[in-house]
């Protein structure tokens, strides 16, 4: 019996990546990367922050902090006007007629976090960050304290994600998971363990 819906943040409540991707373009150009939409889905899209800038400069500390702080300061002044994914007001009323409990699961800043949740007007009940957690997507971890928090076992949730690294979490959580298609090819998300793929959440009404 369904009890619980948790969905990831950027690019499943809202269709943030194009913005993340140019916030990416600025910050790296310096130092010679050309961030391309390929670019981004393999080397940035479901990944940690200090990872990134890890894997692509070696920057750790203090300069790798800067960095990122200003990545993400640009991406805020870029996320203005976020519209939610189509269908997503319809399937969070159904969530709230059938009386289930939800939440939101992401690997992004807690600041961006609320700065996203705040533009699209949504107050979720649950909110795991995986700053806050200590390990990020694609770490289980993330859901699993999802489903404490909430009191529910794996089969009695749901999960929505757009990434392949998100997809991993929630499915490696025991979780069923859809994948969204918004940023990735469904064939990557199903690779990665998704049951099926949708375009929107208007597509996904009657899973509930």
């Amino acid at each position: 019996m369904l009890k619980a819906v948790l969905f990831d943040l950027d690019g499943t409540l809202a269709d943030t990546d194009p913005l993340h991707l140019l916030a990416w373009r600025e910050v790296l150009a310096p130092y010679g990367f050309k961030v391309d939409p390929a670019f981004y889905r393999e080397r940035i899209s479901g990944r940690l922050n200090p990872e990134i800038v890890r894997d692509l400069l070696g920057l750790e500390g203090e300069e790798a902090e800067r960095l990122i702080a200003a990545k993400e300061a640009r991406f805020r002044a870029l996320a203005q006007g976020l519209r939610p994914t189509p269908g997503l007001p319809e399937f969070l009323e159904r969530i709230r007629e059938k009386g289930l409990l939800w939440g939101v699961v992401t690997n992004a800043p807690k600041e961006n976090a609320r700065h996203v949740l705040e533009a699209l007007g949504l107050r979720p009940p649950l909110l795991v960050l995986a700053e806050e957690v200590g390990r990020g997507k694609p770490d289980p971890l993330p859901y699993q304290l999802a489903l404490r928090r909430l009191g529910v076992a794996p089969e009695e949730a749901l999960a929505f994600e757009d990434s392949p690294s998100g997809v991993r979490s929630a499915v490696g959580a025991g979780i069923p998971t859809y994948g969204l298609l918004t940023g990735h090819k469904g064939e990557a998300l199903l690779q990665a363990g998704a049951k099926g793929v949708f375009r929107d959440f208007r597509e996904a009404l009657g899973l509930l």
